[in-house]
């Protein structure tokens, strides 16, 4: 993926340091990852059941040079998508796209929608439209899970961001609401379709970061269903030992993950990620 000497996003706030926080312009810089079974793998966002409050930081260990392109890196990535999506909803949806937060931290901090350390993962938060991530975790992806390589770390960023983005259009809050009243059989049916929407929305941005910045390079698609395959509930289950259970799935088995973000990337169109609609997931 080509992204060195581009355009940073000035909507990065840098908790990583300890002090406080610090709001970052252009320096650094899905649901949210949990840690179910023996993996780490992109989770359903909890913010419609969980609320522990505050923003305090905690920040462990020092900045190295590895966190600060991490960053940079990330930066350039949310700068990508926020033109993206501005001009998707512009033209796709008649709308103005209002565009999130990320809260870059290291080791431990707290959101609104509960705390995250390096080993639960990124996640999105829609009770402050931020997502948070310790660039940690593209360690992670690449030794634990098999999954490296920027344009893998880059589908992280733009998973969160489809989030986001599904929350900016009323489908997160609302599902969210549903998944309170039904049995937890029918959440995680839900949850699935959230997550595979988030996946084909990846998709969309993808394709438009190709036509927009030219910025894929040959392997980098590969990278990203690679991803999407490492991070398959039959695939962690089935990594971590145990019976594949699909009444426990809540983001979809490593061929649907994989198909709902070529689908997305083959027709660049938001509507065509409608995972809501259809009996073929």
């Amino acid at each position: 993926m080509k992204w060195q000497g581009r355009r940073g996003s000035n909507n990065i706030e840098d908790r990583r340091r300890s002090g406080g926080v610090r709001k970052a312009g252009g320096i650094g810089g899905l649901a949210g990852v949990l840690i179910l079974l023996a993996g780490m793998y992109f989770g359903f966002d909890t913010s419609g059941f969980v609320d522990l409050g505050g923003t305090q930081v905690q920040s462990s260990g020092e900045i190295t040079e590895a966190d600060e392109r991490a960053a940079q890196f990330v930066s350039v990535t949310l700068a990508d998508t926020e033109e993206i999506w501005a001009e998707v909803f512009q033209t796709q949806i008649g709308e103005t796209y209002a565009a999130p937060t990320l809260v870059l931290f290291k080791g431990a901090t707290q959101s609104p929608c509960g705390g995250a350390t390096a080993q639960s993962g990124p996640f999105y938060c829609p009770a402050d439209s931020k997502a948070y991530l310790d660039t940690d975790f593209f360690v992670t992806m690449e030794r634990q899970l098999g999954a490296g390589g920027d344009f893998a770390a880059a589908y992280v960023v733009a998973h969160e961001v489809a989030h986001h983005v599904q929350n900016e259009l009323g489908i997160l809050g609302q599902a969210n609401r549903i998944r309170q009243q039904v049995s937890e059989v029918e959440s995680n049916a839900i949850s699935v379709r959230l997550e595979l929407q988030a996946d084909c929305l990846s998709g969309v941005w993808a394709r438009y970061a190709q036509e927009r910045f030219n910025s894929l390079e040959r392997g980098d698609i590969a990278e990203a269903m690679n991803a999407a395959a490492q991070i398959g509930d039959d695939t962690l289950q089935r990594n971590a030992g145990r019976t594949v259970q699909p009444h426990t799935f809540e983001h979809g088995t490593s061929a649907q993950r994989q198909r709902w973000f070529q689908t997305g990337y083959d027709t660049a169109q938001v509507a065509a990620c409608d995972t809501f609609s259809t009996n073929d997931l």
